[in-house]
């Protein structure tokens, strides 16, 4: 069904978890008002962006915050979403080794001391490999660079799942 067609109900149900723990975002989006212009998923995503942008820094930092590690505890234990576990299961992160493993243990702790949220990065077309070097890159900027940066990598997220509800 098309989103301008749905009901705030059927909209929450099938938007909510674009952004990861996070359904205000699709929340604000109903409430914004949905036209047919909204069906096109590239209008939907600039909506959904407009919304995070506008969003106060303590619901900025919640949404960063509502990421799970790369490689981390949630997914070994089975507790990412089911959006995340296909996302990092496409990028090979159940398939490390176990080097491969402990690299990212040690990159997501290293990111979460000096920044103090997960490192995010959309990872649909990539793999462990550019991961783990994406982490040795961005390890050197500072707060504020990497703040902004795990937005943007949200939005990138938003984006891929939008766009695989649409196909």
């Amino acid at each position: 069904m098309l989103p301008s067609k749905m009901n705030k109900v059927q909209f929450a149900a099938r938007f909510g978890s674009i952004y990861e723990h996070s359904p205000w975002v699709a929340e604000r989006a109903w409430a914004a008002g949905i036209t047919e212009a909204h069906d096109e998923i590239e209008t939907m995503a600039e909506m959904m962006v407009r919304i995070v942008d506008q969003a106060s820094l303590s619901e900025k930092q919640a949404l960063v915050a509502a990421h799970p590690d790369l490689a981390g505890k949630a997914a070994i234990s089975g507790e990412l979403t089911p959006a995340s576990t296909s996302e990092q299961a496409g990028a090979g992160l159940d398939q490390c080794t176990e080097e491969e493993f402990h690299q990212f243990q040690a990159y997501n702790r290293a990111y979460r001391d000096k920044f103090g949220f997960p490192f995010i990065m959309a990872v649909k077309n990539s793999n462990r490999h550019e991961i783990l070097a994406g982490f040795a890159a961005r390890l050197h900027n500072d707060r504020e660079t990497e703040f902004a940066r795990a937005l943007t990598e949200i939005n990138r997220i938003a984006r891929f799942r939008l766009a695989a509800l649409a196909a």
